[in-house]
């Protein structure tokens, strides 16, 4: 299994092509996939790009961070698979706070 890149400070201009044909001049590139807004569909100025092997990755790294791709320095690293974010609370209007009765948190009811 491929070795993923995160690559930093991109021009919102670069697509994805731009990012693979910068990588696939020296290495052998699996996937390259450029992080876009929800909202607007504009890139967000970062991706990621896997590459075949660790050692391949290890030398992309070496030599292609802090150089320049469309007028931008790129910053790269190996990526990391992100944490899993837990579940958000419950699906009512408390948030997930199931308190007891009306009176609100730590209230003698008596």
């Amino acid at each position: 299994m491929g070795r993923r890149i995160f690559v930093g400070n991109l021009n919102y201009d670069t697509n994805e092509q731009g990012l693979r044909d910068f990588f696939g001049e020296k290495w052998s590139v699996v996937e390259v996939r450029i992080i876009v807004d929800r909202d607007t569909g504009r890139s967000r100025g970062f991706g990621f790009v896997e590459l075949d092997n660790d050692e391949s990755a290890a030398a992309a790294i070496e030599a292609l961070d802090g150089s320049e791709l469309d007028g931008r320095r790129v910053s790269l690293r190996e990526a990391y698979d992100r944490p899993r974010r837990g579940g958000g609370g419950g699906g009512g209007f408390d948030g997930g706070y199931r308190g007891r009765g009306r009176g609100g948190f730590n209230r003698d009811e008596g």
